[in-house]
């Protein structure tokens, strides 16, 4: 029998899949051994019941799903070159980029790639290209097509969208100038997560790749250290706990645009949550839809148990802090937007069982 340890870790992803971005770039920072295929969503359904990429399987035959559990446990078994920074404060604020990822970035994402006919047109010749089957691809195209409204990246949308990107990337910059990664000197899970929409559809996409080209070139220096990470080379986070010249400037973009919306989408699963039995076998990754806003336009997306999930490790994390840190969190979050998430108390608790979503 073949030992474990001679195998590698098998990376189902694709190139263009924002997910496989946040979870390729926490391998390559970890320094573990991995092959990476592309996506076999038959072998996906099979593991794990669902069709999502990326998944993770293990030497040891072990299926690991959702980019956020995947940090975890990648941290948990090779602890060496962490992800997760020790000072409690600047864990907090990487979970804050991870949740503005996972729960709004997927906006300018959408927006970019399916948002005009030329940006439509080369994201569907790159689907077909990297599915191998020109049926297949354009399946696929059409789903990913139709999944932009529904999580709200409509035409009526795009001067918001717009608007919003174009400030994160000119914060962005200013950060990258004077710091290699988020919290300075060390890759942390935060940057893991901002390679999804960064390079995962920003840079891979030629509409949007221009954009970053021509008005953030320090994002996209940025991107290629991520791509190549050496995680024994690295510094440290700082040690006093001390933050990056224009972190919170990040933060405050991310906090006053995407904290609302996030929020609305949370009160909208409560009060579905309300109405069903707390002991439902799994939970629905669609509930409806809810109604919000971004710079002043009307936004409409679909409800969904994951922005409570995401919330909720947010918040777990925030609860770690010592009184002094919770204090020096809130003062220096006064104002960005963030307050009111960070004040909700979630209800009802959720956990996972397998790959699915359950009421604690």
């Amino acid at each position: 029998m073949t030992d474990a340890a001679s195998r590698p870790y098998r990376f189902h992803a694709f190139d263009v899949s924002y997910f496989s971005a946040k979870v390729r770039t926490a391998l390559r920072q970890k320094g573990v051994w991995y092959e990476e295929v592309r996506a076999d969503l038959r072998e996906i359904r099979e593991r794990t019941g669902l069709g999502f990429v990326p998944i993770v399987v293990t030497p040891e035959g072990e299926t690991w799903q959702d980019s956020s559990e995947i940090f975890d446990r990648l941290e948990a078994r090779h602890p060496d070159r962490p992800l997760f920074p020790s000072s409690p404060v600047q864990r907090l604020f990487a979970h804050l980029v991870e949740l503005y990822v996972d729960e709004f970035g997927l906006l300018p994402a959408m927006h970019y790639r399916w948002g005009s006919p030329v940006a439509e047109r080369m994201a569907r010749a790159r689907f077909v290209a990297m599915i191998g089957d020109e049926r297949l691809g354009r399946a696929a195209a059409d789903r990913m097509a139709q999944a932009r409204s529904s999580l709200g990246a409509t035409d009526a949308l795009a001067p918001a969208i717009e608007a919003h990107t174009r400030d994160l990337l000119d914060a962005l910059s200013a950060l990258f100038e004077g710091s290699p990664y988020l919290l300075s000197d060390r890759l942390s899970f935060g940057d893991c997560a901002l390679m999804g929409p960064l390079y995962g559809h920003l840079f891979n996409d030629l509409v949007s790749r221009r954009l970053l080209l021509e008005t953030a070139v320090p994002v996209v220096g940025w991107i290629e250290r991520c791509q190549a990470p050496d995680g024994a080379s690295q510094g440290d986070w700082s040690a006093d706990e001390a933050l990056p010249d224009g972190l919170l400037d990040v933060l405050a973009i991310m906090g006053r645009d995407a904290a609302p919306v996030i929020l609305d989408g949370v009160h909208a699963f409560e009060r579905w949550a309300q109405t069903r039995s707390l002991g439902l076998d799994s939970i629905p990754r669609a509930v409806g839809t809810f109604e919000s806003r971004l710079r002043g336009l009307p936004l409409e997306r679909f409800t969904g148990a994951y922005a409570l999930w995401m919330l909720q490790r947010t918040l777990d994390s925030l609860a770690d802090l010592s009184k002094a840190d919770r204090a020096r969190v809130d003062a220096a979050l006064a104002g960005t937007g963030w307050e009111p998430l960070l004040a909700h108390a979630p209800r009802p608790r959720l956990a996972k069982r397998g790959f699915e979503l359950v009421f604690v």
